[in-house]
């Protein structure tokens, strides 16, 4: 089969504006970025975002391999299987960030006969939205700094500040650093970190804001720092906000693309479930969901942090509840949960393991890891559809086990995927089962039940999430997690929703412990007030908000030639 950029290069995507036409957006709706990307104008969305609402379909995952269990590549299958079946369809999807691109994963706009276009450009700078992003936030911090160096008025606690600056790039050798060097001309000398951008609260603070003067409101909101009299200190206090906003503009709007077939595709912030909130924009969603009578979108990672997340804080603030969950699942994620390879978590399997037909390995991993998640998700009473993955070392044997453990576990539908190989086609077997769960589920009589209580306290919510979710026996709070507490207590942030930040290869902190673990501790190492973003962020075990490069990144394979052309990139 062809790599994902050839196939990328073979299609024949037709102009942005017919792709528009798909979803009753007219040439005066769009801010055009080239032929293939637009940007659907303020004006536009005040004008289209009405009562309509379409069926919100949330996808996600259960904990992947490190190869990934093609999650983005089921979200843009299914918007192309939705279509082909003749429904008003449309997907929302995030934006890829450099250091993934760079990473690991090589690309994040989905794979095969199932991806979105122009594949280079959305992987690559795309709109320019993480820049803008990276340039807010970091603008927040010159700022911030600058304030300090000029009389700090208002008397900040120098050893109370919050608010890190952000790249985005994998780079551990900025997690911690010394800035001001060099003299008092050269500004406070302090102790700073950097955070990748997907991890900002900026970053969060687009994806959750509904409108201009919510993401204004909001960029206010923002703690960057504690008073020597241990009072919060905002953006608003140091005058940052309203230029922070200026160079969100822009990037607050959301970006139009088409998939590989020619059909609508939103894609617009959120990566990172691991660490960050990790879903695409709420805007995204409500001008998709009033053009289209389906609109899929996806959540970061497996379904204990991308899809929580997505209920617990994203339709939180929007008010949006998903009408169906697909679940995503693979033969070989159930394989390596189940003790079938030599590699534990989070190492690469071996190549050759992957083809050798394990049926217990496979029934071990679903009757764990895999109805865990179902469990999780079925307690919302939002109907769940198992998909899985197929891949062609998939024996009907192992297909014939997931299939079975999925449905004892409690899955209103499994369905077989092959959006990858075949496209929208591949994905018809899915579509239907996606439309007859909405069709069927009465949200009068079967109301969505939230997996985490709102009006529980951070303490409580953490709790809540960690023994039900996960799997934990209890957490344990550092000596400065419970220091944080106690302000979050005093400046009355006490009933924000969490965001927890945790290896996405486990139920666990530990990307070893595979399965469905239990009885562990969860220790809380770190939490952090997202005041704006409207969250608090709970740091779990070892894990960092700045990712670092694997041993050979995906970059040493990448290059150009005498005529631009990308080589080596994107599988």
């Amino acid at each position: 089969m062809d790599s994902d950029l050839d196939i990328a290069r073979a299609a024949k995507p037709a102009a942005i504006e017919i792709i528009a036409k798909q979803l009753n957006l007219d040439r005066s709706d769009l801010i055009l970025q080239g032929p293939y990307i637009a940007k659907i104008s303020w004006k536009a969305l005040q004008k289209n975002i009405t009562n309509k609402q379409g069926s919100l379909v949330l996808v996600t995952s259960v904990n992947p391999t490190p190869f990934g269990e093609g999650k983005t590549v089921t979200t843009i299958g299914l918007n192309q299987g939705l279509n082909k079946q003749g429904h008003n369809a449309c997907c929302v999807i995030r934006e890829p960030s450099l250091g993934p691109v760079f990473g690991i994963k090589g690309g994040a706009a989905g794979g095969g006969f199932s991806q979105v276009l122009p594949m280079e450009q959305i992987n690559l700078h795309f709109t320019g939205d993480l820049h803008a992003i990276t340039s807010a936030h970091n603008l927040c911090s010159a700022i911030l700094d600058n304030y300090l160096h000029r009389g700090n008025q208002i008397k900040i606690d120098t050893n109370r500040i919050f608010w890190p600056r952000v790249i985005d790039m994998n780079d551990r050798s900025l997690r911690e650093v010394i800035i001001g060097l060099g003299g008092a001309s050269n500004g406070l000398d302090r102790t700073d970190r950097f955070d990748i951008t997907a991890a900002s609260e900026v970053m969060a603070i687009l994806s959750l804001s509904s409108d201009y003067k919510d993401l204004r409101s909001r960029l206010g909101r923002i703690i960057v720092a504690e008073t020597k009299d241990g009072e919060p200190v905002t953006a608003n206090d140091i005058g940052a906000a309203g230029a922070m906003g200026l160079l969100l503009r822009d990037a607050f709007l959301p970006n139009l693309v088409q998939t590989i077939e020619g059909n609508p595709a939103f894609v617009h912030c959120g990566p990172f479930a691991n660490i960050a909130h990790g879903n695409s924009s709420i805007i995204a969603d409500k001008i998709a969901l009033s053009c289209s009578d389906f609109v899929v979108t996806e959540a970061g990672f497996g379904a204990e942090m991308g899809a929580e997340k997505a209920l617990n804080i994203k339709s939180l603030a929007s008010g949006i509840i998903p009408s169906c969950i697909v679940l995503n699942v693979t033969i070989r994620s159930m394989k390596l949960h189940g003790g079938g390879f030599s590699t534990g978590g989070g190492a690469r399997p071996n190549e050759s393991e992957i083809s050798l037909e394990n049926i217990d390995a496979v029934r071990k991993g679903s009757a764990t890891n895999l109805r865990r998640h179902i469990r999780n998700l079925t307690s919302t009473k939002i109907p769940i559809v198992v998909s899985i993955n197929k891949f062609s070392t998939d024996t009907i044997g192992e297909i014939d086990a997931l299939t079975n453990e999925a449905k004892k576990a409690g899955a209103d539908a499994v369905v077989l995927f092959e959006g990858h190989s075949r496209g929208g086609i591949g994905a018809m077997d899915l579509a239907d089962a996606v439309v007859a769960a909405c069709n069927n589920h009465n949200q009068a009589s079967s109301p969505y039940v939230p997996i985490v209580d709102p009006t529980l306290d951070v303490r409580q919510k953490i709790l809540k999430i960690a023994t039900n979710v996960y799997g934990a026996q209890t957490v344990d709070f550092s000596p400065a997690a419970i220091r944080t507490l106690k302000t979050i207590e005093k400046w009355n942030k006490n009933t924000l929703p969490v965001c927890m930040a945790k290896n996405q290869y486990s139920f666990s902190h530990d990307k070893k412990i595979l399965g469905a673990p239990d009885g562990f501790i969860m220790p809380i190492r770190e939490l952090r007030i997202n005041s704006g973003a409207g969250f608090i962020v709970a740091v779990c075990g070892s894990m960092m908000t700045m990712p670092g490069l694997p041993s050979r990144p995906a970059a040493l394979d990448m290059d150009m030639d005498e005529d631009g052309n990308l080589t080596g990139v994107f599988g």
